[in-house]
């Protein structure tokens, strides 16, 4: 099955922005297809706040065991101390309304071309604490969950969530809203009060602070005016994303053993093979992404040995190895092939194209390699011989169930667990690749975009933990025993205005990179109740390079069994920690 790329990466990422500006709603209960084993225990992820329980400290309430091949699955983790008893879960998607965020508002009367969002006398803040907002610092990076109010002809209120970032320096350095330069800012005498706008879509928003429930949390009202018209009002919660009330640097006995910059762009991903680890990046604040050798025979004191960069192929976003080869994926050139027989000096062997797509992620699992290209298709490669790939097949869903594609793939059991974009969550048979059929799927609600997933075998059952990206993206822990009726059975959750991005699954021990939240490593010995034992936080504003983009901190995580967590951060490079 094959079909025809679409749209580069880049009119992607605006489509996954694009989302937060739809209208909230639940959907309904999942049908239940069959009767469903008593409940196990409560349903801790399902909270609708966006808080976890405290880091535990303690060792894994289970028994770990081999992870199985690769990061491709785990072997079953056998029936303690979950008997396979669930509750199946409403699927509500990120976004969760927890009704206004602030007691102020804004005064829209008038003709709305000649409504300022930039007026501050409109905003109603005599319920407004000037006192805490006098004592919040005049600096730091925020991520902000915006709650638009809209009055309908026949009397009701139409609930629009939306997202926006901000960055305020005191250093003299450019104030941002959005990546762009604020319009005003007036941050002291107990007034908080921010502008900025957009220059491509001249659009113009406006913060108004006017609580400060919690430290590094700023609630208050907005506005939305575009083309010099007002275009909507509501509140917003705003939270400085390296202040974590109440949370150590690191817990549960995470150490941090190494630091490396990374020179090449900005780091996504990691693979670990030959006593050396293979960092990609792709192009950010004019510098060309590429590849990056590091010797890691001595974790403490890594070596760096090389790095590798291709005129004008500058977006490297993947990367695994297999005997002397290692896979990259590349946005320009497809999959690039390298020889590691010297794996401190790795040698250019080949490319496959892929379409203006390129290549997104690539992943090996035995003799077959995965390389997703997004909005198009997954090709899969015989690499019986690892330095010389033979295409096999390339895989689409679909017209009718694929929605921006394949951004990743994770095999397991003959099946192929494609996320599959806003399309969500698809399982595939994919044991004979001439025949490959579709079995199931998982939409999230809202439908938003399904981005990474692990799966392993739990008391007996199938249990996919899927993650999705954008603001309040978060963990899913799926019952995909039976395809055809897959089944949510758990949840866990970090700040609503934070993405979940990349996870390892070993034994009963999910790693996540989880931007600017760090390292996390959840205990799902129990799948119905991720349980959070440790961990890193990577992300600081004092950081060179770093933004007000939703994108940053940590991406990659790689837990290769050698008693070592990897881990690639947008600023800090290589990140060398202990397994647990």
């Amino acid at each position: 099955m094959t079909s025809s790329p679409r749209s580069p990466w880049a009119l992607l990422s605006a489509s996954i922005l694009s989302l937060l500006f739809l209208s909230a709603c639940s959907d309904s209960p999942v049908p239940l297809p069959f009767p469903i084993i008593v409940d196990a225990g409560s349903d801790s992820g399902a909270d609708e706040d966006s808080g976890t329980d405290d880091d535990s400290g303690t060792d894994d309430a289970g028994t770990d065991v081999d992870a199985g091949s690769g990061d491709s699955g785990t072997s079953d983790a056998g029936p303690e101390p979950w008997d396979g008893g669930y509750t199946v879960l409403e699927e509500r998607g990120n976004w969760i309304d927890r009704g206004a965020y602030a007691p102020c508002a804004f005064d829209s009367t008038g003709d709305p071309a000649t409504v300022s969002c930039a007026d501050l006398s409109r905003y109603d803040l005599s319920q407004c604490s000037p006192e805490a907002l006098a004592q919040v610092e005049p600096h730091g990076i925020y991520l902000t969950d915006l709650r638009m109010e809209r009055r309908l002809a026949d009397g009701g209120t139409r609930i629009t969530p939306s997202f926006t970032s901000f960055q305020l320096r005191s250093d003299g350095a450019t104030d941002t809203l959005a990546g762009a330069p604020l319009l005003q800012r007036q941050t002291d005498g107990g007034t908080f009060f921010i502008v900025g706008g957009a220059p491509i879509t001249s659009t113009e928003t406006a913060l108004a602070g006017c609580q400060v429930p919690s430290p590094g949390v700023i609630t208050g009202c907005f506005t939305r005016c575009s083309g010099g018209r007002f275009g909507g009002s509501g509140t917003f919660e705003a939270h400085r994303v390296a202040v974590r009330a109440g949370e150590a640097e690191s817990s549960g006995g995470l150490q941090l053993f190494s630091e490396s910059p990374v020179a090449l762009g900005e780091p996504a991903d990691v693979y670990v093979a030959k006593e050396h680890a293979y960092v990609v990046s792709f192009a950010r604040f004019g510098l060309d992404g590429g590849l990056t050798v590091f010797d890691v025979s001595d974790r403490q004191h890594p070596i760096f040995k090389a790095s590798i960069s291709l005129p004008g192929d500058n977006y490297w976003n993947g990367v695994w190895a297999r005997g002397n080869a290692l896979y990259i994926a590349s946005l320009s050139s497809g999959l690039l092939v390298y020889d590691i027989t010297q794996p401190g000096a790795p040698e250019f062997v080949r490319s496959f194209a892929a379409g203006p797509e390129g290549v997104h992620t690539v992943l090996v699992d035995g003799n077959r390699l995965y390389a997703m290209s997004l909005n198009s298709s997954t090709l899969v490669f015989d690499v019986s011989e690892p330095l010389s790939p033979v295409l096999l097949q390339s895989i689409a869903l679909p017209e009718t169930l694929s929605s921006g594609g394949p951004h990743d793939v994770l095999p397991y059991e003959g099946r192929l667990y494609v996320s599959n974009g806003f399309g969500g969550l698809s399982i595939l048979d994919a044991t004979d690749l001439e025949d490959v059929r579709h079995q199931g799927q998982f939409v999230h609600g809202n439908r938003a975009y399904a981005h990474h997933s692990a799966v392993g075998t739990f008391a007996g059952r199938t249990i996919a933990f899927e993650g999705g990206e954008t603001n309040g993206a978060h963990l899913r822990v799926l019952d995909v025993t039976d395809p055809a009726h897959i089944l949510k059975i758990g949840e866990f959750r970090l700040r609503p205005v934070t993405s979940i991005h990349n996870f390892i699954l070993q034994g009963t021990r999910l790693y996540v990179a989880w931007y600017q939240e760090g390292l996390r490593v959840l205990d799902v010995s129990n799948p119905t109740q991720p349980r959070q034992v440790a961990h890193y936080n990577t992300f600081r504003e004092s950081d060179p390079d770093r933004t007000d983009n939703l994108y940053e901190g940590a991406f990659g995580v790689r837990v290769p069994g050698d008693g070592y967590v990897y881990v690639v951060d947008s600023a800090r490079g290589l990140l060398i920690l202990n397994e647990l």
